[in-house]
């Protein structure tokens, strides 16, 4: 029976946090009444969707053996870059125009991170933290301060949920997690999902198998930054505004929801499935410490623990493995 219960979890990391999401739900139910509620429920998750696509593009560099702690920064820059360039009076061709510059300069910094990792043989954590600052400075110079207001049509598509009848509603962000889903079920089925998980599993049987790692692992990072900037893109649209600061807080929660969500942090294993359902009960966990009065620094104690227990948790059943042998 236990070897089965871990056969199964070992398939479906995810669904430990799967439970831990059901109780966190009937914990937020319970302190707030219309949880359920189109308004509200339409709120969370759209509040949630840019954690979210940081998340899942975090998923795919952690699968491959490294980490992206630039995710926020990039974030932070796309941001300014939409806010500026897409105003009250933009035209058609003005808004793919912005759209096309955000995520070209995502995909340049994805493109950074890769080659520093991949050419120069940086350690990723490395690479990213201090290509984070550029980015973060970048954010800045383009806009020095909070500012930029995008066109009511643009805002109030992304905000408002899609009316099927009066009494069935469905929040946009809904459309997003499905997405994403089907993203993940169509490149499962590809060599390069087989290629991700070699090359974080055991990268010197990678390269014997002929998988070429450093593309594969160049190739994680423009996802990163590519998830990055659609974060911004979802963030941008449901504030109607941009901040250059907007990411700094966003990073080190995209590594505990992917974490929370079953992906070894040593690389191998995971999937965006886990990582969504990691990133939607930290979202919760900040609606119960809002309403439950609880001080705000919680948030931070608890996303550390997370990431500690997920790196002893191995260890400690490898050595309950030894004592009951």
């Amino acid at each position: 029976m236990m070897r089965k219960l871990g056969g199964l979890l070992n398939r479906n990391p995810y669904l430990l946090s799967l439970l831990l999401l059901l109780l966190m739900i009937v914990i937020n139910r319970a302190l707030q009444d219309n949880l359920f509620e189109i308004g509200p429920l339409n709120g969370n998750l759209r509040v949630f969707t840019p954690a979210i696509l940081l998340a899942v593009g975090q998923t795919f560099v952690i699968i491959a053996g490294g980490v992206d702690l630039s995710v926020g920064s990039i974030l932070s820059m796309t941001n300014a870059i939409l806010a500026t360039q897409i105003t009250q009076d933009a035209t058609p061709d003005r808004v793919v125009f912005a759209l096309l510059l955000a995520f070209g300069a995502g995909l340049l910094a994805g493109a950074l991170n890769g080659l520093g990792v991949t050419l120069l043989r940086l350690q990723p954590i490395v690479t990213t933290y201090a290509t984070s600052f550029i980015f973060a400075g970048v954010a800045l110079y383009i806009l020095p301060e909070p500012g930029g207001r995008l066109p009511r049509e643009m805002t109030t598509f992304w905000r408002n949920p899609l009316e099927v009848t009066p009494e069935f509603q469905i929040p946009m962000s809904i459309f997003v997690f499905i997405l994403l889903i089907l993203f993940w079920i169509v490149l499962s089925n590809t060599r390069y999902r087989q290629n991700l998980f070699a090359t974080g599993s055991k990268i010197e049987a990678a390269y014997a198998t002929g998988v070429r790692v450093n593309r594969v692992k160049f190739t994680t990072y423009l996802l990163s930054a590519t998830f990055a900037t659609l974060a911004a893109l979802a963030l941008t649209l449901g504030t109607g505004t941009g901040n250059p600061r907007a990411g700094d807080q966003m990073t080190l929660p995209s590594v505990v929801a992917v974490v929370l969500g079953g992906t070894r942090l040593s690389g191998g294993q995971g999937n965006i499935i886990g990582s969504i359902i990691g990133a939607v009960i930290l979202g919760i966990i900040g609606n119960i410490i809002s309403f439950a009065n609880i001080d705000s620094w919680v948030r931070p104690l608890v996303d550390a623990l997370i990431i500690i227990a997920a790196l002893a948790i191995p260890g400690i059943i490898t050595l309950a493995r030894r004592l009951l042998r």
